[in-house]
């Protein structure tokens, strides 16, 4: 029952990053492939009916480890306390930047909103990245399981860790640049006209970039977290995993090159996706690692729910996790083709 919640929280996460992943990168890039007003509603216009419904995956996420591992919850909620309400500020400016600009019709008040809603959007994807990078570097976990973390230290990714060194700006930026690739593959998607060919550009270099970084990014994954490696070479399930990604980085290159605007995104999906999971298969069973001494690292099974417990979770996990799926695929029908920009006085 634990390693079946595990694989859930998983797939739970993995969903946030995959949807909300794509209007973080719009957001991030929108400044750059949208000129003047009414380009900047066409992106908007895209990412409009989905972007507060992604964030429900992330709230959901929360909820499931709050019912399955709830060790792990209380820990990293009281660790990390700087960096989540500094990710609720980001979440908040976010929606209130693309409600509000569109209340006042002064190019500087727009313009000011605007460039709100692509620093928060790029905040989150390295605030996301940067405690990915937290999680396999390590914590300074105590034998209560409570830590708190400096800002940063001496920035070499050894004890004493703080929240930022070289290895968690490094998870950051990578971040930030996959979701950016995700969001410019979304845009050539769902627009037409100049911001379509603007975000075509920068995907094109947005993926020589990611291409370029992630192995690099893995060897330093493996040199702060030597035992990630062994995991994941023993387990049939990593390789699979890290196969989805790698065919995903393919099919978002033959998308672009051959004009093939669907099958470029799905491919950035399944490179995210296969990421993630390889990821979380690979550090299993640990949740949050312990540095230096890895013995008091809190784990999928002493930081879970007792059986009783999970058990009836389980019953209204699978209750709920189709309604919430048929209402994506709802909503991205009802929503299907190009997305053009509203007129003034009609919203985004």
């Amino acid at each position: 029952m634990v390693e079946l919640w595990y694989g859930i929280v998983a797939a739970m996460l993995t969903a946030y990053v995959v949807l909300d992943g794509f209007d973080l990168g719009a957001g991030s890039l929108h400044l750059w492939v949208a000129r003047g007003d009414a380009e900047r509603r066409q992106v908007l216009a895209a990412i409009g009916p989905y972007w507060d419904a992604n964030e429900v995956w992330l709230i959901a996420t929360g909820g499931a480890l709050f019912v399955a591992f709830p060790g792990v919850l209380a820990s990293g909620l009281s660790g990390f306390y700087l960096a989540i309400f500094l990710v609720l500020w980001c979440l908040l400016l976010r929606g209130i930047a693309i409600e509000f600009r569109g209340h006042v019709e002064d190019p500087m008040w727009r313009a000011w909103w605007d460039a709100i809603f692509g620093l928060a959007s790029a905040l989150l994807a390295v605030c996301f990245g940067a405690a990915l990078g937290n999680l396999i570097r390590g914590l300074p976990l105590d034998a209560h399981g409570w830590f708190g973390l400096a800002f940063f230290t001496d920035f070499s990714a050894r004890a004493p860790v703080g929240i930022l060194d070289w290895y968690t700006v490094a998870a950051g930026g990578f971040a930030l640049a996959s979701l950016m690739l995700h969001g410019a593959l979304y845009l050539t998607w769902k627009t037409a006209g100049p911001v379509q060919e603007r975000a075509r550009r920068a995907a094109r270099r947005l993926w020589i970039a990611v291409a370029i970084a992630w192995p690099l990014l893995t060897w330093a994954t493996f040199t702060v977290n030597s035992g990630i490696w062994d995991r994941f070479s023993a387990r049939p399930l990593a390789w699979l995993t890290a196969a989805l990604a790698l065919g995903g980085l393919g099919a978002a290159f033959t998308g672009l090159r051959g004009g093939r605007e669907l099958r470029a995104f799905l491919g950035s999906a399944s490179f995210l996706a296969g990421m993630l999971l390889t990821t979380a298969v690979s550090i299993f069973p640990v949740m949050l690692r312990a540095l230096p001494d890895a013995g008091l690292s809190i784990t999928a099974f002493n930081g879970s729910n007792d059986p009783a417990g999970l058990r009836t979770a389980l019953g209204w996990w699978v209750i709920g996790s189709p309604l919430a799926i048929g209402y994506f695929v709802l909503l991205f029908r009802l929503h299907r083709g190009k997305a053009l920009a509203a007129g003034e006085r009609e919203g985004y």
